[in-house]
């Protein structure tokens, strides 16, 4: 009986300390040790545009790397697009469908249009506006910037709000993220800054003007009709 019973135990030991694997093979159960010594899954995640970001260390100064401008921006709080499919107009909320609006609390006002295959445009408030150029004709719009990816261009002829006719979007708070189709924008400080995953380029928006990165360059001149333009040279 003595016997026995030391059997039955040494079986229970060896089956608390092994599992079945395939084909009847058995695999050690690890340790707390061995789990606790695993790099984490965020620790190895790459970024939304597929490479490694740099380590953020403050906002982007001009001329400043992509990874650098996509990992400052992806350190931001992300919040969900989906409440920011509506904007309000006179306290009407209107329904933009796929389309994404918002407001920084700097009164930057953005918004997309599926028209215009999705690409942003934004309000801006310049302390210095553009002049308008003297070979167009029409209401000038110094603030309103048009962000396509592979160009950007600042102050155009507007006859109606166009877009911006539905109203304001939910405020995107500083510090906060907002990723929507090929962008991503964080909001930080009364200003604006966003990449174009697709195109690997980026704008800074705020009171004191525009700031581009990627391959976005100055066209000198501007296109006619546009106070200012930046684009990036087809290879």
């Amino acid at each position: 009986m003595r016997i026995s019973v030391l059997v039955v135990t040494s079986l229970l030991a060896v089956g608390c300390s092994s599992t079945a694997g395939p084909a009847g093979e058995s695999s050690t159960v690890p340790s707390a040790s061995s789990l606790s010594a695993r790099p984490s899954a965020t620790s190895s995640a790459p970024s939304a545009s597929g490479k490694p970001s740099a380590v953020p260390t403050g906002v982007p100064a001009p001329g400043a790397e992509m990874s650098a401008v996509i990992g400052w921006i992806e350190a931001g709080t992300a919040v969900d697009a989906g409440g920011f499919h509506t904007a309000t107009r006179e306290g009407q909320a209107n329904d933009l469908g796929a389309d994404v609006a918002f407001v920084t609390a700097g009164g930057i006002n953005c918004m997309t249009d599926k028209d215009f295959n999705g690409a942003l445009a934004c309000l801006t408030h310049p302390a210095a506006p553009l002049p308008q150029p003297a070979d167009t004709y029409g209401h000038w719009v110094p603030g309103w910037v048009d962000f396509e990816g592979m160009t950007a261009a600042v102050g155009s002829i507007h006859g109606d709000p166009g877009r911006f006719n539905s109203g304001t979007g939910p405020q995107l708070k500083d510090g906060q993220t907002l990723a929507f189709g090929e962008y991503r924008c964080r909001a930080d400080g009364g200003a604006l800054t966003c990449v174009n995953y697709a195109h690997q380029t980026g704008l800074r928006l705020s009171d004191a003007g525009v700031v581009p990165f990627g391959c976005l360059k100055p066209v000198t001149p501007p296109a006619e009709g546009f106070g200012q333009q930046f684009g990036c040279k087809e290879a």
